[in-house]
């Protein structure tokens, strides 16, 4: 089967663009909006619609594959590729990409997928990271059609990987409206929860981490009051660097802080993502790394999670080999095709360290579904809900894509064991 023509629409994400760099200089708020003006290259607003573009495969016996291209909230920020535009993007992927995929035999995800991943635009240039996620989705997809499988049993066949018929757990992320968005999530029983963006020290975390302190011991008494006896989450705040800028990076102090957070969290298991933002990589895993070690001489045992300067495959490969934190995020469409994501789970497993599928609120439904495909796979611990900041919708498209996909390969396991049954009799 042989891809015999490539499209591509504009489309939307789930969420929008943000100006980082404007928003850390003092934006302030108007409504939903942001007043001011744009830093970063590219933006016309400091908040803007996201946008992706949908790549089409028109297959030889007519079925049609896809893909969204996307990248996250804060595109154009810490060494991101530029904002992603659909009008900018869609000639090149029509003029330089559609030439490479037209004729391709559909016999091999990871080989079409790295052809587009490891090739370079005629200014030297290597493809934004955006195209390369929603390519590789969209070769996924074709390549399943085309050997009529399942995404999931593409990648585990491809590398060869054993098939667990049990659902990976699903992280649902609150957004700013973090009381009524974590009420959402306890009621629908999500595994992990809130995320509960908290990225400013004065009105979120608290200047001595008192807020903070406050949201948890509130969080882990809805669970008890809205929840069941049985129904224990795991709580994963990610807080933007701010314990580290509240406590002056003085290890002793987060130290005692996390001390405070555990307790606040009992019986609940809690993860602390992006503790302190050290301004590089190797500033970053130097202190995360002590702070991790500092913890578990303690025998404290909240985990951190590795996040800021964590952003490529080989971000997570040298966070992972030093052992810097308990877990890494592994951020889909910073990493661009998607392969390289199946190898960041399949490495931080290796190696004994905590995989988490993430991604962005910025991206769309194809985005949140082919993550599933890759979660049910590589088995990482947790995945995000995705797309957009509401619970509801986001974890609806991951949770259904989860649950009819195992559906699928239990049926088809139960048929194989059928004919094996025969063929013994």
């Amino acid at each position: 089967m042989k891809i015999v023509e490539v499209l591509a629409s504009p489309g939307l994400t789930g969420f929008y663009f943000d100006d980082q760099k404007a928003i850390k200089a003092g934006a302030g708020h108007d409504g939903f909006a942001y007043t001011g003006s744009p830093m970063t290259p590219g933006f016309t607003a400091v908040r803007q619609r996201g946008e992706s573009i949908s790549i089409i495969l028109m297959l030889e016996d007519g079925q049609v594959a896809s893909g969204d291209c996307a990248a996250v909230q804060y595109s154009g920020a810490g060494g991101r590729d530029p904002l992603f535009l659909a009008k900018d993007f869609i000639p090149i992927i029509l003029e330089e990409i559609r030439p490479k995929l037209v004729g391709q035999e559909l016999d091999s995800f990871r080989r079409i997928a790295d052809l587009v991943e490891h090739s370079v635009r005629p200014n030297g240039e290597r493809y934004h990271t955006a195209i390369r996620y929603g390519v590789s989705q969209a070769i996924l997809d074709a390549v399943a059609k085309a050997k009529k499988i399942t995404k999931t049993e593409v990648i585990l066949d491809e590398y060869h990987l054993p098939m667990v018929l049990e659902p990976v757990p699903i992280f649902a992320q609150t957004g700013d409206d973090r009381y009524d968005n974590a009420d959402k999530a306890i009621l629908k029983r999500v595994g992990v929860l809130p995320h509960a963006l908290i990225n400013n020290v004065e009105t979120k975390l608290g200047k001595n981490g008192e807020l903070l302190l406050e949201y948890v011991e509130w969080l882990k008494n809805r669970v008890i009051v809205l929840g069941d006896p049985n129904y224990r989450p795991i709580l994963h705040i990610d807080v933007y660097g701010t314990i580290g800028l509240a406590f002056e990076n003085n290890v002793e102090r987060m130290v005692e802080y996390f001390a405070a957070l555990e307790k606040a969290a009992e019986p609940l298991h809690l993860r602390i993502e992006g503790p302190m933002d050290a301004g590089s990589k190797k500033g970053q895993i130097g202190q995360i790394k002590a702070l991790r070690e500092a913890l578990k001489k303690r025998g404290i045992k909240v985990e951190v999670v590795a996040d800021e300067w964590c952003n490529t495959y080989e971000d997570i490969v040298e966070f992972v080999d030093t052992q810097a934190a308990d877990m890494v995020q592994i951020k889909t469409p910073d990493l661009g095709g998607i392969q390289n994501t199946i190898e960041a789970v399949l490495y931080a497993k290796k190696f004994g360290v905590g995989a988490y599928v993430g991604g962005s609120c910025n991206e769309t439904d194809s985005g949140g579904r082919t993550a599933v495909h890759v979660a049910l796979a590589t088995r990482p611990d947790q995945m995000l809900a995705k797309p957009g900041m509401g619970v509801d919708e986001g974890y609806m498209i991951v949770h259904n894509e989860m649950n009819r996909t195992l559906e699928i390969l239990r049926y088809k396991q139960k048929g194989k064991t059928h004919e094996n049954e025969a063929f013994w009799s």
